[in-house]
């Protein structure tokens, strides 16, 4: 496999100037002077000014001869190369690419929407523009294809997952450092070289996504139950500590169990608490 390689070329203008003297000089022989075979002399002139090249900055030219790679000029600037030479040219800025969202199935089969964003540059010039077909194109669809593979490996969350300790929603950089290794392994085919890859969009698709909602909030009313709960058995163990420490009333078993009762439900109850006032006596 061959590798990049740089190519040096002339100077652009010592050559522009000695190809505007092949080419005034034989038009003004030919006008004044009449000597037609200096035509030979500005076909020539001519020839040679298809050599001329400019590179931008943070650009290249891939230059091939009948099909032999010759090099790659990277330095920018005015320059004369061989007229025969096929350019083509390759830029060497870095990119982005903002994917859309696209729908996946994770390591539990859910089906989610995934979407990234991808910072990249060209950095060989010969594996991008020989290695493979049209290295944009390549990029597109390898990125997608490694969307899918990470998704795979790790569930969007652990709700079904408890032992899962990296999620594609809590991973972070563990997950984007996946990421931009799975993407990077396969754009270096290309001479791609990744500077950055995150996830950008991430959701359940739109089929699960309220059951997943609904899933999510009683998962959370739960939790806000058990705290309910741990609390109120607290405050009724230290309300009948301190009746009993205190000495205010005496209680037997079934009157304990009946205070319990009553204090658990005033204070377990997502609603207002509605006194009734005994009027006769406790036993009544």
């Amino acid at each position: 496999m061959k590798e990049e390689k740089v190519y040096s070329p002339a100077s652009g203008y010592l050559m522009l100037l000695v190809v505007l003297l092949m080419i005034v000089f034989p038009v003004l022989g030919m006008i004044f002077l009449k000597m037609f075979l200096l035509a030979i002399v500005l076909a020539f002139g001519l020839f040679l000014s298809i050599g001329f090249l400019i590179v931008n900055p943070n650009e290249s030219s891939v230059l091939v001869l009948f099909g032999a790679y010759k090099g790659t000029v990277k330095k920018n600037g005015f320059f004369w190369i061989n007229p025969l030479f096929t350019r083509k040219k390759i830029s060497l800025r870095a990119r982005n690419l903002d994917s859309e969202s696209i729908k996946v199935n994770d390591k539990l089969g859910n089906p989610i929407m995934i979407g990234i964003v991808l910072v990249w540059k060209a950095e060989d010039t010969f594996k991008a523009a020989f290695e493979v077909d049209d290295y944009h194109h390549f990029v597109d669809i390898q990125t997608e294809a490694a969307i899918r593979k990470l998704a795979g490996h790790y569930p969007y969350d652990n709700f079904d997952d408890e032992e899962a300790d990296v999620t594609l929603r809590s991973g972070g950089e563990e997950v984007n450092d996946a990421l931009e290794n799975e993407i990077s392994e396969r754009l270096a085919i290309a001479g791609i070289k990744v500077l950055e890859a995150r996830i950008s969009y991430l959701a359940y698709a739109s089929e699960i996504a309220g059951a997943m909602l609904r899933r999510q909030q009683a998962t959370a009313i739960v939790a806000a139950r058990v705290k309910i709960v741990e609390g109120a058995v607290s405050m009724v163990e230290m309300a009948l500590h301190q009746l009993s420490q205190k000495k205010i009333i005496e209680m037997d078993d079934e009157k304990k169990a009946a205070m319990v009762s009553n204090l658990m439900v005033v204070l377990c109850s997502d609603k207002d608490a509605s006194p009734v006032i005994n009027t006769g006596t406790l036993h009544q």
